[in-house]
């Protein structure tokens, strides 16, 4: 039995831990490869006119995968840290046996519905179960997983503050989901764009997850959303060790056409630019305003 996993959405989040499991079970799996203008415009002829970026390339990434694998991984998480999560999330399963139904595929289920931390080990265990695992190698399986994530995601934060402390150039906080900052279509070019102008790239959401939700209570209480949670916390950590930030997002998110807008608002004594990346080629005018936005940072630096 081979596993097909997409490169989209909760991949860029929880890659280690899936692909560690999956290695532990000894279960044979492919990734599809990093987006492409093939995988776009498929996504693109699939999906219907208001599904936002991210969705439209995981239906490209998945009609890619079919037909080299028996089945699909697509995960739904309802809750993540005991807050919620954008529809896309819940709803991507439903999506995808919806669009996909002439072509009969089959879906490997991986549910989080419930609030409670431990759901996740349930929905891992049931999910190994319908693979004929052992319990005790699904267990092990487990935990090997969780700690190959925890190690990743400490290696990242760790990173960040590197390059935090030790470089003396214009740092830019970019502030975008995982499923953007580390789509090659999405969040390569930016940061690429970053570098070629002599600045400092720093992602948030490479930042210690729980640290910045804790901070993200500093600015809003009434917040739902987990992933928006991380970011803004990420902000309000760096505020004061960043020259300027940009807000990347996706068109047309509704979480972050909210909370980028808050986030505008409330940080208003730093420079702060909102980058949209739809599905047209060209990057020549987001190459301009990222300069434009770098320029001002640093004219307002010699002022200071």
């Amino acid at each position: 039995m081979k596993i097909g996993i997409p490169r989209a959405l909760l991949y860029f989040k929880n890659e280690k831990f899936w692909t560690t499991y999956f290695n532990e079970i000894g279960a044979e799996y492919i990734i599809s490869p990093e987006t492409n203008k093939e995988i776009l415009t498929k996504g693109e002829n699939l999906a219907i006119d208001e599904t936002c970026l991210p969705t439209k390339l995981l239906l490209g990434h998945i009609d890619w995968l079919i037909g080299k694998c028996d089945y699909i991984f697509i995960p739904r998480v309802a809750f993540h840290r005991g807050y919620d999560m954008c529809t896309k999330f819940l709803a991507q399963t439903d999506l995808v046996n919806g669009t996909f139904r002439d072509r009969k595929i089959k879906l490997l289920f991986y549910n989080v519905d419930d609030k409670k931390i431990y759901r996740e080990r349930k929905a891992v265990m049931k999910m190994g179960k319908f693979l004929k695992v052992k319990r005790s190698q699904r267990k092990y399986a487990y935990i090997m997983a969780k700690q190959a994530q925890q190690y990743y995601e400490m290696f990242r934060d760790q990173n960040q503050e590197k390059a935090l402390t030790e470089s003396n150039k214009t740092k830019i906080l970019l502030v975008a989901h995982s499923y953007n900052v580390g789509d090659k279509y999405v969040g390569e070019p930016v940061i690429n764009m970053i570098k070629s102008l002599g600045c400092e790239p720093v992602i948030a959401e490479y930042l210690d997850e729980m640290k910045c939700i804790r901070a993200s209570h500093d600015v809003s209480n009434n917040m739902p959303w987990a992933y928006n949670r991380h970011l803004l916390g990420a902000i309000e950590l760096l505020k004061d060790r960043v020259d300027g930030i940009i807000l990347l997002t996706t068109f047309p998110c509704g979480t972050d056409s909210m909370v980028n807008e808050f986030i505008v608002r409330k940080y208003k004594d730093k420079p702060i630019m909102t980058l949209t990346v739809d599905s047209q080629d060209g990057s020549a005018g987001m190459e301009t305003r990222i300069e434009s936005f770098v320029d001002i940072i640093q004219l307002r630096k010699e002022r200071r």
